[in-house]
């Protein structure tokens, strides 16, 4: 799988059926409990599950700082995909992609950044951290599994 200009991809496979994933992805609770790289914390605000509908978190930092986020949903296709568009900060569009394969579900993370720059800026640390973000939720998975 080649990544497009300003976007970055990690791929993840998960020994669990995909509506567990789509749910860990779609259901505020859990998904406060995975998002984000190691060590950070989340309180959602807002979290209207729908194609326009808005998802606002503070993410809390390990050394104390809060990053709070606004997100818009694009689509969410059940148990398929969920698209969504960061808007503070950095501006990239988030696809998860769930396939099912061999009994479990294989999760295809896409980051597309809007502007070059700020993909560059941002690129070195955001590999590492959806890696992270992916781990987190495997390990949630594991847990409701």
């Amino acid at each position: 799988m080649t990544a497009g200009e300003n976007e970055l991809i990690a791929v993840r496979e998960y020994d669990v059926p995909r509506e567990l994933v789509f749910q860990a992805w779609t259901t505020p609770d859990l998904l406060a409990q995975w998002w984000g790289p190691r060590g950070f914390t989340n309180t959602i605000h807002e979290c209207d599950m729908r194609p326009g509908g808005t998802w606002r978190f503070t993410m809390h930092g390990p050394g104390g700082v809060d990053y709070p986020n606004l997100n818009v949903f694009v689509e969410i296709m059940p148990s398929e995909r969920v698209v969504l568009d960061h808007l503070s900060g950095h501006e990239f569009r988030i696809t998860a992609a769930f396939e099912s394969f061999e009994g479990g579900t294989r999760v295809t993370f896409r980051q597309l950044f809007k502007e070059k720059e700020e993909f560059e800026q941002a690129k070195p640390i955001c590999i590492e951290a959806n890696e992270q973000n992916l781990d987190r939720l495997g390990e949630l998975l594991a847990k409701l599994a």
